[in-house]
């Protein structure tokens, strides 16, 4: 068990590094738009772990909107979490009774997902803890010292670092789709998907078009690039 949680934490660890400028942004955000202490904005990052849905969450709050409109904004934005924990569910060890797994959807993220899903071997109670924790410290820990710092740069500074997070995505993409033309293709698809959605089909909400693009385009890629059986492979 030791094992596996050091070697979620190793594999971890440079979500942890990637997650630290992220939510730094997302702390000067927290503080010079929606003004909340250094506290607060921590406490929004330990109980989330969502960039997307915190960030959203920011304009809610800065925008004095309800709270059912934050509950129902959430639920748009991150409902793609329970898609991703679906898919987790197929890789998991026999030791992931249901204890564990409520647990362990605390940190079901973009990164832990891709990283996750790349594992060979079942994925382990001890390898998911160690890999949810480090990354929830650099999470937090880079929120702490965003809104720290929130205090002492200027407006047009705090925009700017808005764009971290697509830079984060576009990391996440783009290794993999060199290797595998199936991911580039979804890449691709839901990125045009995306562009309808905005341009062209403007009255469905941010959240649902993402859902929408991102289901559809993954279908599409299953269809057009079926994963083989490993009984296939081996007689090929």
């Amino acid at each position: 068990m030791k094992n596996n949680f050091l070697r979620g934490i190793s594999h971890g660890i440079p979500i942890c590094l990637g997650y630290i400028s992220v939510s730094f942004g997302f702390g000067i955000l927290a503080v010079s738009k929606a003004g909340l202490s250094v506290l607060q904005a921590s406490i929004i990052s330990a109980s989330n772990l969502t960039s997307a849905g915190q960030n959203a969450g920011i304009d809610v709050i800065a925008a004095g909107g309800t709270l059912i409109e934050m509950i129902l904004l959430q639920l748009t934005i991150n409902i793609r979490y329970s898609l991703m924990a679906l898919s987790l569910s197929q890789k998991l060890d026999r030791r992931f009774t249901a204890p564990h797994r409520l647990f362990a959807s605390y940190g079901i993220t973009d990164e832990i997902f891709a990283v996750c899903s790349a594992q060979k071997e079942p994925l382990t109670p001890a390898y998911m803890y160690g890999m949810i924790f480090i990354a929830a410290v650099g999470w937090i820990t880079g929120t702490a010292l965003g809104a720290a710092a929130g205090e002492l740069l200027p407006v047009a500074v705090s925009s700017a670092m808005e764009i971290v997070l697509y830079g984060m995505f576009i990391a996440i993409v783009i290794p993999p789709a060199k290797k595998q033309h199936s991911i580039l293709f979804v890449a691709v698809i839901a990125a045009a998907l995306s562009v309808l959605f905005r341009y062209f089909i403007t009255g469905l909400s941010e959240g649902f078009a993402m859902i929408i693009s991102a289901v559809a385009a993954s279908a599409l890629a299953a269809l057009i690039f079926p994963v083989k059986d490993e009984e296939e492979e081996a007689e090929r």
